[in-house]
């Protein structure tokens, strides 16, 4: 009867595991995630490789180079004038003058050749500006406007702004009240414009002091203002306009040679005047057009 109930009790137990176990849900392998295990999709560079920073000075537009080497690279000495005589004038094709000269004796010493290039003196400004010329040396009054957009030589010589008209009327117009009921021609751009601004005339303006004595000689205009250097070479006895006087002296004034703003030249012709003052070479170049008296000692 034990051994009976010992054998059931045991197989008693071995049901009630079985059970246990059947109760008991499988367990999973749910595959995790591998910590190390970077998310498959690329993340995007948040930080743009950056552009390499431009450690180089922006490019500079201005041309540093000096106009005395630009001139000298290319071998010319461009010069703008007009025809204005004794400065500037043609003969037998050859520009000629007591400007034209020392520009030419100027551009030997810096071992390039002069090239003139008639220019609208009202536009002078500009043509240095856009490198067509190279200076401007034409009996040039230093005026303020010329002083602000060039940078100027030293004065060289001395001049007046003068009032002309035919010679059989000239003892009328002995002062500059005298000739405000004149109508005046003058150059476009020139000192002789500035001055008949400022005195109040009546006048046209024309390209060339040349043409203002035009005017005055075929009688469409009564009287011009040019230069007292150009008046004696050009008006009186001896001359093509043999007819014409000057009377009134407008203003007083000093000639000089404009170069474009900050040029190395402007030192280089002061030296070349110096020079050529102390050696003599100014003064007899001068006596060749009767320009003499108003040479400016350097």
């Amino acid at each position: 009867m034990k051994k009976f109930l010992a054998l059931l009790l045991a197989a008693l137990m071995v049901c009630s595991l079985m059970a246990c176990a059947a109760d008991t849900p499988a367990e999973t392998t749910q595959d995790t995630a591998d910590p190390a295990q970077t998310d498959t999709t690329e993340q995007s560079d948040t930080t743009d490789e950056a552009e390499p920073e431009d450690t180089t000075d922006a490019e500079d537009t201005t041309d540093t180079e000096s106009d005395l080497a630009y001139v000298q690279g290319k071998d010319t000495l461009v010069v703008g004038i007009t025809d204005f005589a004794p400065m500037d004038y043609q003969e037998n094709g050859e520009w000629i003058g007591f400007d034209a000269d020392m520009a030419k004796a100027f551009a030997e010493s810096l071992g390039v050749e002069a090239q003139f290039v008639e220019i609208n003196w009202d536009t002078k400004a500009m043509e240095l500006d856009g490198k067509n010329i190279d200076c401007v040396w034409n009996g040039m009054t230093l005026t303020e406007e010329v002083l602000a957009t060039m940078d100027c030589s030293n004065a060289y010589c001395n001049n007046a702004q003068v009032v002309v008209v035919k010679s059989d009327v000239a003892d009328q117009y002995a002062t500059a009240e005298d000739c405000m009921d004149l109508n005046f021609a003058v150059e476009s751009g020139s000192a002789g414009e500035e001055a008949a601004v400022a005195q109040g005339y009546n006048y046209i303006a024309v390209d060339t002091q040349a043409d203002a004595l035009m005017e005055v000689s075929a009688g469409t205009s009564d009287a011009c203002i040019i230069d007292l250097l150009m008046a004696g070479a050009m008006i009186g006895e001896g001359t093509s306009n043999a007819d014409l006087v000057h009377t009134v002296e407008l203003t007083t004034e000093e000639y000089g040679v404009g170069f474009r703003k900050g040029s190395d030249l402007v030192a280089a012709l002061n030296e070349f005047f110096a020079a050529s003052y102390a050696d003599g070479s100014m003064m007899a170049c001068a006596e060749t057009y009767g320009v003499q008296e108003s040479v400016v000692a350097q």
